[in-house]
């Protein structure tokens, strides 16, 4: 067992009073709090690994507030991590160290109030291997009446002023995850989302902090930091007259005032640390190692390549399209259909989007032979099948709705507030009914068809209007917190009873792109924008927490059906490939070259698939920087092998573009060159030629700025896709 805990006795005058050095470290990082009884336990250092000698000889930061956990009321002016109203109407508290344990690789630091029976526990959980820390916090009620939480956070992290700039992810729908830099500022910068449902549209629950300056990619200390929940968040950096920024996260308190009950427990969500000294895509490369092994559904297990059947024919939804559609992607190598929205609704047939959600009754009028049809015609072809549905949801038209109206998202004495069609509604998942309802939803599906292979889940509208008609008034303010432990509750039953089904996060979007979510999902889709140039820039930002196995990236039809602008097939294929390669098209409407691009395309995806989607990322030169182009790659662990990806941002005549310097490779071996997707009558200069690691990341090789197919199919956009093997 790796020693992640180091306690070294500082004073001892009698049994109750003692100050401990609470050391826990990761194999590249070290963070260090000191613990005494009667006081808030300190912050002293996080960063780069110490020795044991740098522990002994560590210097007492100062002139900063480096309480691990403040709370409010005895130091008002300073931010808190919690606050509370007592059973007595106290709002202040007070919470001092009691003890620390560790059992294997967790550290819990105690703390309790002097004055009142409550009680918060301090995890801190190491990941050696993957340099994270998790950090959450266990609040108890020891009171005889219900106390009343008002801030919540799950930590608090003072970080060393300086040049210190914060990397954030901004947005909206089908412009997720737009990258976000600038430096932090005296004040208050806060990061927030109150949408209730979904939490990644606007902004992400995830931040990096570079140190030394604004952030480079491949060199420079960063902190990383991501918030694993699925529901509203609060991310703040308070920075005022001290020598530090103040970070804390977790749970946005707003409009959320939980009751905790005597005796009750309530838990936070985990934050997740990483700390790189070879920046931004140092951290990336933490957050993807620890996420496919210990968040992400079968994050070990490669993702098939899939067609989606939406913006190929959107509700237009027939057995002999279906079967069509599953030929098309068969005949090019994929390995999945999934049918999209369209397919359910007997008494209000689903043809559009208002009505029938709910109703997840197979509409025979589109499919005579229903999901067993679909399931047959999938086998015939060789390929696996899976459906959309939207279980968190209803239309006021719907069977459901006439049935349950009371099952429903709805405040007090006001009218619903509808979404989507007009009519979409929220289901109340605080409601233990609901929750079986939406649970009953997966499983008569699996029940019924048990060689359904893939669920897309998708969830389509915010909490529009505040108020639960399961909670009794008191606790009202308890929606958005339950909702989010109603969906938990039931995605950890989904996943008891179907290990093994593979389940996209789908939510307008992106919206659902979230550590907190992914413990149950296999991906999520990245935006409902697929156009290629537009994604380099929503999957760059989102790369920068998520590994590439879990972002859902798909050829698609020009003109994009929603930036309406057309760019080339190979374009296109070579920005999916970056991601979990899939399609969103209908293939009778593209030509037989077309087809047989695609075709080689997918056939050569297959052997990189084991590199781009398990390998470590490096970005090199960001379309953000607005040099004309974005380059990234991907290097396996043995640097035996690598994925390297250009792809042109503009065109213009007598431009000059940089050189890329690649990374990650192994400076001692020597890389042959292969191009991937080659559309160009004569190959590169350096096809087939090898070239030492250390003069590709010294030098890098020389892009053609265009590529050169034959006259007739010569346009404007230009990518590379290289594949490096060491010899």
């Amino acid at each position: 067992m790796k020693k992640i805990l180091f306690l070294a006795c500082l004073m001892v005058s009698a049994s109750t009073v003692w100050a401990k050095q609470v050391v826990i470290q990761t194999k590249n990082t070290t963070m260090v709090l000191d613990v005494e009884t009667g006081k808030q336990p300190q912050y002293v250092y996080y960063g780069a690994k110490l020795s044991d000698y740098d522990l002994q000889n560590l210097q007492t930061p100062r002139n900063g507030r480096m309480d691990a956990y403040p709370a409010y009321g005895m130091n008002c002016p300073a931010e808190g991590a919690v606050a509370m109203t007592h059973a007595d109407g106290n709002m202040s508290t007070e919470l001092f160290a009691t003890d620390v344990t560790t059992q294997g690789a967790v550290t819990q630091i105690t703390l309790k109030d002097p004055k009142y029976p409550v009680q918060v526990v301090l995890y801190y959980q190491a990941r050696f291997d993957e340099d994270m820390i998790e950090i959450w916090t266990e609040i108890k009620n020891g009171e005889a009446k219900p106390i009343t939480l008002t801030q919540f956070a799950s930590c608090s992290l003072p970080i060393r002023r300086g040049n210190v700039w914060l990397s954030h992810f901004g947005g909206s729908w089908g412009n997720e995850a737009r990258l976000i830099e600038e430096p932090i500022q005296l004040g208050q910068k806060v990061i927030k989302n109150k949408d209730g449902v979904r939490n990644a549209h606007t902004d992400h629950a995830e931040v990096m902090f570079s140190l030394d300056g604004k952030g480079r990619e491949n060199s420079g200390d960063v902190i990383g930091a991501a918030l694993c929940y699925s529901g509203n968040y609060q991310l703040k950096v308070e920075t005022d007259d001290t020598e530090y920024h103040y970070f804390f996260a977790g749970i946005n308190p707003d409009n959320s005032a939980y009751h905790l009950k005597k005796g009750e427990t309530f838990t936070t969500p985990k934050v997740a640390f990483s700390f790189s000294k070879c920046g931004l895509s140092g951290v990336s490369r933490n957050f993807h190692k620890w996420g496919r092994k210990y968040m992400l559904a079968h994050g070990n297990k490669e993702r098939k390549i899939l067609l989606n059947s939406w913006e190929g024919v959107y509700f237009d939804i027939n057995q002999q399209g279906m079967d069509q559609m599953m030929g098309d992607i068969a005949s090019m190598g994929g390995e999945l259909f999934v049918m999209d929205d369209g397919w359910f609704g007997v008494k209000y047939p689903r043809k559009t989007d208002n009505c029938a959600l709910g109703d997840w009754e197979v509409d025979t009028n589109k499919l005579p032979e229903g999901i067993e049809g679909l399931l047959r015609d999938a086998k015939k072809h060789g390929i696996k099948f899976g459906i959309w549905i939207e279980p968190e949801m209803t239309n006021s038209v719907s069977e459901l709705y006439d049935a349950h109206p009371d099952w429903v998202v709805k405040a007090p004495k006001r009218d619903v507030v509808k979404g989507r069609g007009g009519t979409q509604l929220v289901l109340d998942l605080a409601n233990p009914k609901v929750q079986d309802f939406v649970f009953s939803i997966v499983d008569n599906l699996m029940t019924k068809y048990p060689e359904i292979d893939y669920i897309k889940w998708d969830a389509n509208m915010a909490i529009m209007n505040h108020g639960s008609q399961y909670l009794t008034m008191n606790d009202q303010s308890h929606l958005y917190i339950e909702y989010h432990r109603g969906f938990e509750k039931v995605c950890q039953r989904v996943r008891a009873k179907y290990p093994n089904l593979t389940i996209q996060a789908c939510a307008s979007g992106g919206g659902r792109a979230n550590w907190g979510v992914l413990p149950y999902f296999d991906e999520f889709w990245v935006s409902d924008n697929t156009d290629a140039l537009q994604r380099i820039y929503m999957q760059w930002g989102t790369s920068y927490f998520f590994p590439a196995i879990a972002m859902a990236s798909h050829i698609s039809a020009t003109p994009n059906h929603t930036v309406f602008r057309t760019t080339a097939l190979k374009y296109r294929i070579d920005v999916a490939m970056s991601g979990r390669l899939g399609m969103e098209i209908q293939p009778k409407n593209m030509t037989d070259d077309e087809k047989e691009l695609c075709r080689k395309a997918i056939a050569e995806y297959k052997q990189i698939r084991p590199i781009v989607q398990f390998g470590d990322i490096y970005r090199l030169v960001s379309p953000y920087d607005k040099q004309g182009l974005a380059s990234l790659m991907y290097v396996d662990e043995q640097k035996s092998k690598s994925v390297f990806f250009w792809w042109k941002t503009e065109s213009f005549q007598n431009e000059h573009l940089p050189r890329v310097k690649m990374a990650g490779l192994d400076a001692s071996k020597n890389y042959k060159i292969h191009e991937l997707n080659r559309i160009d009558l004569r190959p590169m200069d350096f096809e087939g030629k090898v070239f030492s690691g250390a003069y590709l990341m010294n030098h890098g090789l020389e892009m053609p700025y265009r590529n050169e197919p034959e006259w007739s199919k010569k346009n404007d956009w230009s990518s590379r896709v290289l594949l490096l093997e060491a010899q």
